[in-house]
């Protein structure tokens, strides 16, 4: 009975968990795309073959100071393949109330940012961007999948598998060396 019973929660827990196995597998960062800020469509496969950032920002928030160290690890390693991809949010404290074209203008005037940026978007809820979703899935947080505030990194390899999050009290060059070992990678 007890053989019966343990064989029956194995089937049970294989059929559940098959779904979110087989999904996670077959996703891939490379299917996503994205509206820059001058509202261009753009394909993530753009990035293909590159090690790349992806970082929820904001203009009025306590982290903002960020977006320095972010442009310059892009400048610093932009030529060896990093790219940084910055999704501009709205949904914590009404941070970045702006529209596409003050976002710019904050971003070029305040920061120098020449790294590639997007259209205001929802990282978090049922309208959240298809590409915060996969990456949540892939790496969740030590809240679960939630994005708990601005300036949130994930970091992904140059195949476009997620490979590590980081907070959003991690700046930015706190993550050079993590950055380093996966350009180091060919």
């Amino acid at each position: 009975m007890k053989l019966t019973i343990a064989i029956f929660c194995f089937t049970v827990l294989s059929i559940f968990a098959s779904p979110a196995q087989e999904n996670k597998s077959t996703m891939s960062f490379y299917q996503f795309k994205s509206k820059s800020l001058a509202g261009k469509d753009i394909s993530m496969k753009e990035y293909a073959g590159k090690v790349v950032l992806v970082v929820n920002t904001a203009s009025n928030c306590g982290f903002t100071h960020q977006y320095e160290g972010l442009e310059k690890l892009y400048k610093k390693y932009s030529g060896s393949g990093l790219v940084i991809l910055g999704f501009p949010c709205n949904q914590f404290g009404n941070q970045e109330p702006g529209s596409a074209e003050e976002i710019s203008k904050f971003c070029t005037i305040k920061y120098n940012v020449d790294f590639p940026m997007f259209l205001k978007i929802d990282v978090n809820g049922e309208n959240a961007d298809p590409i915060y979703k996969y990456l949540k899935v892939e790496l969740p947080g030590t809240a679960g999948n939630e994005i708990n505030w601005n300036f949130t990194k994930f970091l992904l390899d140059r195949r476009g598998m997620p490979v590590k999050r980081y907070d959003s009290k991690v700046e930015p060059e706190e993550i050079t060396r993590d950055i380093e070992k996966l350009l180091a990678s060919k």
